[in-house]
């Protein structure tokens, strides 16, 4: 096994340095752009969503690469993501992101939140009248569907609790490969990775960095002064650190910049040996949930009444 893989327990690799495409800023151009640098600098996993709107965007750059033969679809593992106004049918919604992609299939399917939406409700920020009650079970079953048909390799979640990957494990016919979380230094996820970990259930990390140039998200991790002192002791940079410190604990890395200078330097943090020391300093920060997914709590129709709802208490 390269090092710069991991085999997921259903039995595909997964390339452990994967290339975010988050980013309602950037247009169609912008984006198949960083795809294709992305590409020429040895990237060859590809994050998106259909909430994320660059499915298509993606889906050109690497068709484009694929036919000027640069890299070969079988070297290049695809992930998308189930958004909540997709819960009553996501054989139809795996369907319409191949169409997106204009794919065959992806590598990787995951339920994007343990949030069920009413199906116009195609928008970041749900309403207060677009919650639905979650029937885990039924979006399993067809999330194995898709699975079965073939329009995807293996299936996965993202933002669940210890608690609530428990409560799937106790009815999926095919546990979930992945989780793909928060994950950065300032929110190291102790108790999911053990509870994943026992389970053989893959960790990735989105926001290995904190978010930063999201709308949401913090440069507090990169200017932690905790990191930036690990940096130039190793004569690294701050993100380098970070990313370093997410793949030692084996998870792999979701990193999203459309910055040439950086996506080349977020790709060198294989090369970076973090020592003892450095691990002990962070794993003694402070703790700070950056993505709380606050627009999924309100007091009437959503399941989750209060943060600590959402996440059963691992806030």
């Amino acid at each position: 096994m390269r090092s710069d893989q991991v085999r997921l327990n259903s039995g595909i690799t997964l390339p452990v340095l994967g290339f975010g495409t988050y980013s309602f800023a950037n247009d169609k151009a912008t984006t198949e752009h960083a795809v294709h640098l992305a590409l020429k600098m040895g990237y060859r996993h590809f994050d998106t969503a259909k909430i994320y709107g660059s499915e298509p965007a993606l889906g050109n750059a690497l068709n484009e690469a694929i036919l000027d033969g640069g890299v070969k679809r079988e070297d290049v593992f695809v992930t998308s993501k189930l958004w909540g106004s997709d819960h009553h049918d996501p054989v139809s919604a795996l369907k319409q992101t191949l169409k997106n992609l204009g794919m065959e299939y992806i590598d990787m399917y995951l339920v994007h939140w343990p949030v069920k939406l009413k199906p116009w409700a195609v928008y970041p920020v749900p309403n207060e009248e677009d919650f639905e009650k979650l029937d885990i079970e039924a979006t399993w079953v067809a999330m194995e569907r898709c699975l079965e048909l073939g329009l995807c390799r293996t299936i996965g979640v993202s933002n669940f609790s210890s608690k609530k990957i428990q409560r799937l494990l106790d009815f999926a016919s095919v546990p979930p490969a992945v989780n793909q979380v928060e994950m950065h230094p300032m929110w190291r996820q102790s108790k999911l990775r053990e509870v994943c970990g026992e389970h053989k259930i893959h960790v990735s990390a989105y926001s290995p960095l904190g978010g930063p140039g999201n709308s949401w998200g913090s440069t507090a991790v990169v200017e932690h002064p905790i990191i930036q002192a690990i940096a130039l002791k190793q004569k690294a940079t701050p993100a380098q650190v970070a990313l370093k410190w997410g793949l030692s604990k084996g998870a792999s890395v979701i990193v999203k910049s459309f910055n040439q200078e950086r996506i080349r330097e977020n790709m060198a943090s294989f090369n970076l040996k973090l020592d003892d020391e450095d691990l002990i300093q962070i794993d003694n920060l402070e703790e700070w949930k950056i993505m709380r997914g606050d627009f999924l709590i309100n007091q009437t129709t959503s399941p989750y009444r209060t943060l600590e709802d959402l996440w059963d208490y691992e806030i």
